[in-house]
This record gives C-alpha cells, sequence and structure tokens, in this order.
C-alpha cells in the first residue's frame, strides 16, 4: 500500500510539472543553430588559400556565437577539403546538401571547381557563397550563387590604369596559366583591359599547373625588354616565376603585375627578396582603417600568430554576411528565404567595407592595388 502511496506521488508531481511546464514555467533556451558547409582547398594546388579561409571562417563563427548569447542564433560551420579538384568538389557539395542538410555553403576555393559543383547546388536550390572565385560566369550559374569576392573583370582594370597612371607603362609581357578557369579568367581580363589603356603586348606566353621551371618563358620575355610583366598564376607557379625572374636578371625596375592568385602571405614567403615590388590587383588591404578591419587583423593575427591575407578577411567577412542572411530569413531550415535575404544586404558593415550584392548577386565592394614593400602588402602609391 505504501509503496503505491509513494508511485501515486510521484506520478502526481510528475503531472504538476508538466503542466507547469506547459503554462510557461521558465526552462533553459535551446539556441536555434544554423549549419553552413565550408568547401575549401585544404590540400592541393590552392591549400595556401584553403588554410586561411578556414581560419578566417572559424573566427567568425567563434565571434558570432559568443556575441549570440546563450538563446541567440548559433553558427556551425562543417569544413570540408575540395582538393583544389572540381570532382572532389562535387563530392563535398552533394554532402552537406544531401547528408548534412546545411542551410547553405561557402565556397569552393577555386572557380574551376564552382563552375561545376555550383550547378549542383542550383539545381537543389542551396545559396553558396564564394568568397574567392574571381571568373566570369559563376553568379550566371544561377539564381542561388552569390559571391562577395570580387571579379577579374573588377579588379584588373583598375590596377592596370594605376601602374600606367603611375609608372608609365607602354609595354607590357602577358604571361599566364592555361589549364585552370582563374587563371584563364585573369589572362582575359589582363588582355582586355591592356588593349583598353593603349599599352603593347609583346608577346603572351602560358605554362601549365604544377610546371616548375620558367625559364623558358622568361628568357623569351627578357629579351624583348618589356616595361613590366603582367601574370595570371596561382600563388605556387607564382612564387616560382617570381623567384626565377630576378634570378635569370630581370631587373626590379621592370615590376611583376599579378591578378588575385598572388594575394598570399605564401608569395612573399617562398620568393623572398624577389617579392619585392611586386604588384597585385586586390579586393582588401590589410591597412584599411575601418574600425571593424582594425579589429579583424589585431583578433586574427593574435589567434594565428600571422597577419590575415585577402582570403582570410573574404571568409571572415562571408561567414558574416551568411549569419545576417540566416537571422533575417527567420529559419535556418528555409533556404529559399535565406537566398531571398542575401539579396537584400545593403551597406553591411564588413571588413571589405560597406557591402552589398548587385543586381547580378556579385560583390559591390571597392577593389584596391597593392604593392610588396618591405615583406608586406601596402597600398601601391603610398
Amino acid at each position: 500500500m505504501s509503496k503505491n502511496k509513494g508511485l501515486f506521488r510521484v506520478s502526481v508531481a510528475s503531472l504538476a510539472l508538466m503542466a507547469l511546464t506547459a503554462w510557461g514555467l521558465p526552462q533553459a533556451a535551446e539556441a536555434a543553430e544554423a549549419k553552413i558547409g565550408c568547401a575549401f582547398s585544404m590540400t592541393g594546388g590552392a591549400a595556401a588559400y584553403g588554410a586561411t579561409q578556414k581560419n578566417g571562417a572559424s573566427l567568425a563563427m567563434e565571434q558570432i556565437n559568443a556575441a549570440a548569447g546563450a538563446g541567440g542564433l548559433k553558427l556551425k560551420l562543417l569544413f570540408e577539403d575540395d582538393a583544389s579538384t572540381p570532382q572532389q568538389g562535387i563530392n563535398v557539395f552533394q554532402k552537406f546538401i544531401n547528408a548534412d542538410k546545411v542551410s547553405m555553403i561557402i565556397g569552393p576555393t577555386l572557380s574551376n571547381t564552382a563552375q561545376v559543383a555550383d550547378r549542383i547546388a542550383q539545381q537543389s536550390k542551396t545559396p553558396v557563397l564564394a568568397i574567392s572565385n574571381t571568373a566570369q560566369g559563376i553568379t550566371e550559374i544561377g539564381d542561388y550563387i552569390f559571391r562577395d569576392s570580387l571579379t577579374e573583370g573588377v579588379v584588373i582594370p583598375n590596377t592596370i590604369k594605376a601602374i600606367k597612371a603611375k609608372l608609365g607603362i607602354k609595354k607590357v609581357a602577358l604571361l599566364y596559366g592555361n589549364d585552370d578557369a582563374f587563371t584563364k579568367a585573369g589572362y582575359q581580363a589582363f588582355k582586355a583591359a591592356l588593349a583598353e589603356s593603349g599599352i603593347q603586348i609583346l608577346s603572351e606566353l602560358s605554362f601549365a599547373k604544377g610546371d616548375r621551371d620558367f625559364s623558358p618563358q622568361l628568357t623569351q620575355i627578357k629579351g624583348m625588354a618589356p616595361d613590366a610583366i603582367i601574370c595570371s598564376a596561382l600563388v605556387e607557379e607564382a612564387s616560382g616565376i617570381v623567384s626565377q625572374a630576378r634570378q635569370l636578371g630581370i631587373a626590379q625596375n621592370v615590376p611583376i603585375v599579378g591578378g588575385n592568385g598572388f594575394n598570399s602571405p605564401a608569395l612573399i614567403k617562398n620568393a623572398g627578396a624577389a617579392a619585392e615590388g611586386v604588384i597585385v590587383g586586390a579586393a582588401w588591404n590589410a591597412s584599411s582603417p575601418l574600425p571593424v578591419n582594425k579589429k579583424f587583423v589585431e583578433d586574427y593575427t593574435k589567434k594565428f600568430g600571422t597577419p590575415p591575407d585577402q582570403f582570410a578577411a573574404q571568409a571572415f567577412a562571408g561567414v558574416h554576411i551568411a549569419y545576417q542572411a540566416i537571422k533575417k530569413a527567420g529559419d535556418p531550415n528555409n533556404r529559399a528565404a535565406i537566398r531571398e535575404a542575401l539579396t537584400q544586404i545593403k551597406d553591411l558593415d564588413t571588413v571589405l567595407g560597406p557591402f552589398y550584392f548587385t543586381p547580378g548577386r556579385d560583390a559591390g565592394s571597392q577593389p584596391v592595388v597593392q604593392v610588396v614593400k618591405d615583406g608586406k602588402f601596402v597600398i601601391f602609391g603610398m
């Protein structure tokens, strides 16, 4: 009898607790969580970019989640290696979309990969935010594809105008990687910008990804005596080209001008003193006086022991842009609402400056021109 009474009391107590809960007894709030898939090149030819992208994205997630508090929307970033190859990029996108059920995808690192992987996301109506794809045609894949990275078509003409105005460049040699969407896009943008500026192209020479000896092309270029060498390359090949150019006696007063592939500390690390004077068009520079940027540079350097590069900055900005869109959408599982919210991003305070998307879903920020001086990137002309 006493045993049954005890059970009865427990049951009554349990029912009472359930009733109080139903009527609003304060309970610990469970924060909503949005999963974002990050497809970065952690191995392969673009690994130098992927490493800093992961750092920048991770830092943004930590700061966003800390600021969100106990009951705010939290982010969970899922990192996968796209291995710098289109096929692995496809595999990663399929995993994010079908298995992980992510709210959206950030990446992949290379335009080459984006040209095929983004089509899978578009078909499944999963928003994608590119943070380093600069080739033409990426956002044209579909209305679920966005990017915070400036295209080579925006950055390169600005660079060519700057070198003509400041250095009086009249004739150049053009060198580019002929087997990658990113480097070919850079080549096309350079060629068009040079023609527009009335600068003569003495020769157009190419190389392949993975090449290590550039002496045949550089020897030929040296004999032409150009005012500058214009180069579209990924950082591994760019480092070799810069080093070998100086070794072959092409003087520092013949500047080497690169596209976005040169925007990595790895260029300065690998090429050493030969990198001095290299000019690079960019979407971001560490010396920007914006308060949000100064804090980012300080926080990143403290956490990772090295200053951030453009790829880290665009990843950091990308996570903040994604977070604002997901928050505005009101449901991390509603991909259509997230896509719509991305289109409404306007004057968002980011490390890239006040940010918005153009009607074509490209970045609305402004380009800059950098030069390597005393072992770091500074604003060209300063």
